[in-house]
């Protein structure tokens, strides 16, 4: 199989808005490869100018590991173009069938190029905040296998970050919930993320490290689903809400 020529495909895919068959109806292929794919494919969008912005994680409830049959966590990278602002519009035509979760952010205070525990983070992490992640498969259907997923980067595609807030001692048993107007459509408490939100900066070193991706100062981690994720309906305005660290707000348009 040819991996540039299919990282070529999803990102087209990306780029047009338009739904592509999964690449596991034809072929079998390993994570590595996948996350050699992700890689290749970001590499078409920083060569249109495109900057890396920060990591996601995906899988970070054990529940949802379980379920998938998987032992560890997915990540993805983000860029530049996917950050929009709280209180945003949000283009629908950009997208294919984009679903919103309810997350947390972090911003690194120094470079991390290796794995760190969790005494360290202050060390690492200058603040923390409410954000909103909107993904869109760019395969038909919203339908694949983790491999393709891990190659379709994760499903990245948007987000939005509220108000930088210094790091609490804690971030466990904060109420989390994703609104559209004024409906709760999700919630739950930031121990689904991991039991404890701050493992999610020491697994994001570990993963930055095992693949060799650089992870700066002044880039962003986002730390994975609070929740299931929601189909977004145009015109209702979406708010994630993350206890005392606030909320934010994007507008599908």
């Amino acid at each position: 199989m040819n991996l540039n020529e299919i990282a070529k495909t999803l990102d087209a895919a990306a780029a047009s808005a338009k739904a592509t068959t999964q690449i596991s109806a034809t072929e079998s292929f390993t994570e590595e490869q996948a996350y050699e794919i992700q890689r290749l494919s970001l590499e078409e969008r920083y060569g249109r100018g495109e900057k890396f912005a920060g990591l996601k994680l995906g899988f970070t409830s054990f529940a949802k590991m379980e379920q998938m049959g998987v032992h560890d966590m997915i990540w993805g990278r983000l860029t530049d173009s996917m950050w929009y602002k709280s209180g945003d519009e949000l283009p629908m035509d950009q997208f294919i069938h984009p679903r919103a979760e309810p997350e947390i952010a972090f911003l690194l205070k120094k470079d991390l190029d290796r794995e760190i525990s969790l005494d360290e983070i202050p060390e690492y992490i200058q603040a923390c905040a409410p954000a909103i992640e909107v993904i869109d498969s760019r395969y038909e259907n919203f339908k694949f296998s983790l491999e393709d997923v891990i190659a379709d980067n994760c499903s990245s595609s948007a987000f939005v970050i509220g108000a930088w807030q210094p790091l609490p001692a804690s971030l466990n048993d904060l109420e989390i919930s994703l609104s559209f107007d004024k409906e709760i459509m999700q919630s739950d408490s930031s121990n689904a993320i991991l039991d404890n939100p701050y493992l999610s900066i020491c697994n994001a070193s570990r993963l930055a490290a095992k693949y060799n991706q650089p992870f700066k100062a002044g880039e962003i981690l986002l730390a994975g689903a609070a929740t299931p994720a929601v189909f977004i309906e145009l015109d209702k305005k979406i708010t994630a809400k993350v206890g005392s660290l606030g909320s934010c707000t994007l507008l599908p348009k």
